[in-house]
């Protein structure tokens, strides 16, 4: 038996923007095995052109990821729920191994079982080249976003 990760759908505006946020927080962890526990042990995924199924293979996707999106740092913000759905949009800063930072936007797709689990993650992503000096999200990598980092639309993204 699974066990509840709050907060539970059906979702608020309130707890939406929670589940938001503590995603947000997990994923800024670059913790594959601490992320993968938000989703159901079957879950599915769409990312990029990956379809990951199941937290073994998330797991997998995710350490990839972060060996290859250095210096990660990730804002989330809601655009829309619904029961238990919710549709946020994102954007990501990161370098490679040469240097080169970047920009990810994105928007995501997801549904939750009665658990607060999500068994379906829709990520539909774009990456734009950017300078080191134009790089928006700064704060220590060792946590989560500070609460008074500006959010997307703060930042004009």
């Amino acid at each position: 038996m699974a066990a509840d990760r709050p907060p539970l759908p059906p979702f608020t505006r309130e707890t939406a923007i929670q589940k938001v946020r503590g995603a947000e927080d997990g994923w800024n962890s670059c913790d594959p095995q601490r992320v993968s526990l938000a989703y159901t042990e079957d879950s599915r995924w769409r990312n990029r052109a990956e379809f990951p199924q199941g937290r073994a293979r998330i797991v997998e996707f995710l350490t990839r990821k972060w060996a290859r999106e250095l210096d990660y740092r990730l804002i989330k913000e809601l655009w829309a729920w619904e029961g238990n759905r919710i549709a946020v949009r994102f954007a990501y800063e990161w370098r490679d191994d040469s240097g080169q930072w970047y920009r990810s936007y994105g928007n995501e797709n997801w549904e939750f079982d009665e658990h607060g689990l999500m068994r379906i993650r829709h990520a539909s992503i774009n990456d734009r080249p950017i300078a080191e000096s134009e790089r928006k999200f700064h704060w220590d990598r060792s946590g989560p976003r500070p609460a008074d980092h500006p959010g997307l639309g703060d930042l004009g993204l």
